[in-house]
């Protein structure tokens, strides 16, 4: 994008996607050509949450002078938007269905009503059916705007009901650059980072951004090459799942304590006075729904580990078949070489195929100490436990 383009309400947090931004704003401006339903999909960072709010604000906003509106939409304030984005496992039956009764509602300032689900990708069959007949028969100034990584994904009958648009993903060097003109970090760490993040947009910048991300990542991928015998697995398992939950305090501990300070305030308490029984439910609630949000963090931690050790082991993979390969982790050349020299390309993509096993386990509830040991333990013999 150019920069005034760049610069232009509501586009302007969108990045690299030119094509999908110009078919949504034409969408925008023209109902001839507007669908009832949009999924946009692509891979983690691509840009799908905030293509999303733009195609939202540029929805209900009267026009392109119409500012405040699109502020707004992209603010998540406006009364026309209907945004979720969960922070549980799984959306659920109700939040589906809250969703979709509130899409039979006109529009009250803007020209159309908007739901929003970012994360439809984790919906259940059961909540998906639940959707089917607001997709199926959507009022006239309503639009559905789901985001998935790909469109196999949702089920058969909610894929026929949308209209897919599909993101490019971005090159590193792209990533990077765009890292660097929002933090100003140097282009050099900037690089790193969008290679660490496998061109992961938000995952890039918090790289380049927090220096203690970056040491953890560097010290688990060191300690799984240095895994040689079962205790080297309990400690490094131990490592893994430790560095996890402490980077997900860190992410959700200020958010709960503000949270629950906004509370204490909307309801008149002062800060360390008794909370009253009537109260007490209310607040046992938001520490119900907090400890989910941490479980989710917990979880999405541990995904990045394992998609750090996919990159690693595709790394020696890459240079079994060709030595010259471009790595991902190039600063841990060496290993990689060693590595992949001593095993066998079958040996490692059993590894890469057991780290994908590893993720769908973590995401049906296995525990994860327990599952990143049964992972390491493939390490010491190409073979699964």
């Amino acid at each position: 994008m150019t920069p005034a383009a760049t610069a232009e309400l509501p586009w302007g947090d969108v990045w690299g996607q030119d094509d999908a931004v110009e078919t949504l704003r034409a969408a925008a401006s023209d109902p001839a050509s507007l669908s009832h339903a949009y999924l946009i999909t692509g891979p983690p960072g691509s840009g799908r949450a905030p293509l999303a709010r733009a195609f939202a604000a540029a929805l209900i906003a009267e026009g392109a002078d119409d500012v405040n509106t699109m502020r707004q939409v992209l603010a998540g304030t406006h009364s026309d938007l209907t945004a979720l984005r969960t922070e549980g496992s799984i959306i659920s039956i109700k939040e589906a269905r809250a969703m979709a009764t509130r899409s039979y509602m006109s529009p009250s300032a803007g020209r159309y009503r908007v739901m929003v689900m970012e994360d439809a990708d984790r919906m259940t069959e059961r909540t998906s059916n639940v959707l089917l007949k607001a997709l199926e028969e959507p009022p006239e100034r309503t639009v559905w705007i789901l985001c998935a990584p790909s469109d196999a994904d949702l089920l058969p009958t909610i894929r026929s009901r949308v209209r897919v648009l599909r993101l490019q993903e971005p090159e590193v060097a792209q990533v990077a650059e765009l890292i660097t003109a929002r933090t100003g970090v140097d282009p050099v760490v900037a690089e790193q980072a969008a290679r660490h993040a496998q061109r992961h947009i938000g995952m890039a910048q918090r790289l380049a951004t927090d220096e203690a991300s970056r040491v953890r990542r560097d010290e688990t991928l060191r300690g799984v090459l240095r895994v040689r015998g079962i205790s080297d697995v309990v400690e490094v398992a131990g490592q893994i799942v430790q560095a996890a939950t402490d980077d997900a305090k860190a992410l959700t501990a200020e958010r709960d304590e503000a949270e629950r300070s906004s509370l204490l305030r909307t309801v008149g308490i002062a800060d360390g006075a008794r909370i009253p029984p009537a109260v007490r439910s209310q607040l046992s609630a938001l520490e119900d729904d907090q400890k989910r949000r941490a479980t989710r963090s917990l979880r999405d931690g541990l995904d990045r580990v394992l998609t750090d050790l996919q990159s690693l082991f595709r790394d020696v993979v890459m240079l079994q078949f060709r030595p010259d390969a471009d790595l991902i982790n190039r600063e841990l050349a060496e290993d990689l070489h060693e590595l992949a020299a001593r095993w066998t390309p079958e040996r490692t993509l059993v590894v890469l195929d057991h780290i994908a096993e590893t993720r769908d386990a973590l995401e049906q509830n296995v525990q994860p100490t327990l599952a990143l040991e049964s992972l390491l333990v493939t390490f010491l013999s190409g073979k699964k436990p």
